[in-house]
């Protein structure tokens, strides 16, 4: 084609272009931006209970150590390793061979004593024998009924005796060892473990919180006025037997900071045993007007400032400044910050920002729990 003939058609497309684009962007102005679409859950005041979950272990409920009140050789062991035993059952018999010879002798001396005792008191009245003597018989006869006692004592001791029901360990001694009155280690070792101790520890300053939080009526003691304690095992699984709580130490350790706290628990099966690392989960009290807002609509960013976008009245964003407490399922207990009837934004936040006009909507209740709370990296509270 000549050039003379091209370089007019292509000025004429360009204009034609030109105009277009003019036409479009005039439409674009004359078109208003839409609001964005968001959904919020409207916050309700409800009666939460509040739990708090602290770390413990197990501890028998009774515990007792057998060890021997006399020294001999042990003739027999009457009882099986880790069986549960009663109280009053035998457990060692222990030689009584001296005992018995021991008590026979003491025996003898007491009848001996008693002869000369009845016959200074006959010779006393005829003035035989003097008062000192028979004073002097008198002593040596209480004497004589003393290590006869002492004696029998020492020869009940060579049998020995559970004295508490429990399970017992393994023994530390066999058939043919010596043992001695005082010896260091126990012989076995008794331990009740129905029911069963746990011990927990709590911070001393969460203590004091929580006497504050009831005193002030922020938390309600529970109806039954008792605590309740459930506990999660080493496996991750729930103890199907709840607990309460018996009492709180008096003193805090000064190494820790902490205050031991005990639970009963009911064992019939005895799957607890002493020793074992569980978490206990206590019943504080509950928040009769306790404000929760979905965790989904509630941010965080790198210094824990909590944030929450509202709907206003007249449908404008808002940023809030939140003081949170603990989670509640897949809400966050707020202390200050929102209030009952607000309409907190759970769903588009990507698409807002402070100031602007929105379309609200109610979010379902699954929707706005789904998700855990948002954690904000690079925001900055205002």
């Amino acid at each position: 084609m000549p050039l003379k003939l091209v370089i007019p058609a292509l000025v004429t497309a360009i204009a034609f272009a030109t105009m277009l684009s003019g036409c479009n962007k005039e439409q674009a102005a004359a078109t208003p931006a839409q609001a964005p679409q968001v959904s919020v859950v409207t916050l309700k005041p409800q009666a939460v209970t509040l739990f708090i979950d602290l770390p413990g272990r197990t501890s028998a409920y009774r515990l007792a150590e057998v060890r021997p009140q006399v020294d001999g050789i042990v003739l027999k062991r009457l009882f099986k390793e880790g069986a549960d035993i009663n109280a009053g059952q035998q457990l060692y018999q222990i030689d009584a061979s001296t005992y018995e010879v021991t008590l026979a002798s003491a025996q003898a001396s007491l009848e001996q004593s008693r002869s000369l005792t009845t016959r200074y008191r006959q010779l006393i009245d005829e003035q035989a024998v003097s008062k000192q003597e028979y004073d002097t018989a008198r002593s040596q006869l209480m004497q004589a009924e003393a290590q006869v006692k002492g004696a029998q004592i020492n020869l009940r001791y060579t049998k020995m005796f559970a004295p508490i029901s429990g399970r017992i360990g393994r023994s530390t001694v066999t058939e043919g060892a010596l043992v001695s009155n005082g010896q260091a280690a126990p012989l076995a070792i008794i331990q009740q473990l129905d029911p069963i101790y746990v011990d927990v520890t709590q911070p001393y300053g969460e203590v004091l919180k929580l006497r504050r939080a009831l005193e002030s009526g922020q938390l309600q003691k529970s109806a039954d006025k008792a605590a309740k304690v459930n506990l999660t095992l080493p496996d991750g699984s729930q103890y199907p037997l709840q607990g309460s709580l018996e009492f709180s130490e008096a003193s805090v350790d000064e190494a820790t900071g902490s205050v031991t706290l005990r639970a009963v628990f009911p064992n019939p099966d005895h799957l607890l045993l002493p020793g074992i690392f569980v978490h206990a989960r206590l019943q504080e009290g509950v928040a009769e007007q306790a404000i929760l807002a979905p965790q989904i609509g509630v941010t965080r960013d790198l210094k824990g400032t909590s944030t929450a976008m509202v709907v206003t009245a007249d449908n404008k964003v808002e940023q809030r400044q939140l003081k949170v407490g603990r989670t509640v399922g897949a809400n966050v207990l707020v202390e200050s910050g929102l209030s009952a009837g607000e309409k907190i934004i759970v769903e588009g936040l990507q698409f807002i920002k402070p100031g602007i006009t929105v379309v609200a909507q109610e979010a379902m209740t699954d929707e706005a729990n789904r998700a855990p709370v948002a954690v904000n990296t690079s925001a900055k509270s205002e």
